[in-house]
């Protein structure tokens, strides 16, 4: 099965069967794709991780990707510093490629009670792929990335 095949599946499962938010949903999908555990208390600090609990602020689709990194990245046996310089880049790169990092901007209409069930599926799906090429590229070939975003 392709990843985009891969994603997309369990994005519509994690989402339809098990209801979760898009940062369990980051989570559980990256963790299958690049293939580390999930401790029930990295999944306890992520409940509330959907925009600051739908306040809107900080996605829940940035902050899946950011603690994916986080937990390769030491997996890897990167630097804290490191780590800190891929998540930068990644913040920077997911903004340039979705105009945001703010859930109130990446979904304009926030969360109202008549949203059509799931309403960030697709978006999802694109921000798990980008999140999976961008952590290809910066954990396992981190040689190449500057402060900037910079990957060589």
């Amino acid at each position: 099965m392709s990843t985009a095949q891969l994603v997309r599946d369990r994005v519509h499962t994690a989402y339809w069967d098990h209801d979760w938010h898009c940062a369990m949903t980051t989570l559980h999908v990256l963790a299958e794709v690049f293939g580390f555990d999930l401790h029930q208390q990295v999944l306890d600090a992520a409940v509330g991780m959907y925009g600051a609990g739908g306040y809107r602020a900080q996605c829940g689709l940035v902050e899946g990707g950011l603690m994916a990194i986080g937990i390769l990245g030491r997996a890897q046996g990167l630097a804290e510093e490191t780590v800190g310089d891929v998540c930068y880049a990644y913040a920077e790169s997911f903004e340039g490629h979705f105009d945001s990092l703010l859930c109130r901007e990446l979904r304009p209409g926030g969360f109202q009670p008549d949203d059509p069930p799931h309403l960030c599926e697709d978006l999802t799906r694109e921000a798990i792929l980008f999140d999976v090429d961008f952590i290809a590229r910066a954990v396992y070939k981190e040689e190449g990335l500057a402060r900037n975003g910079a990957l060589t």
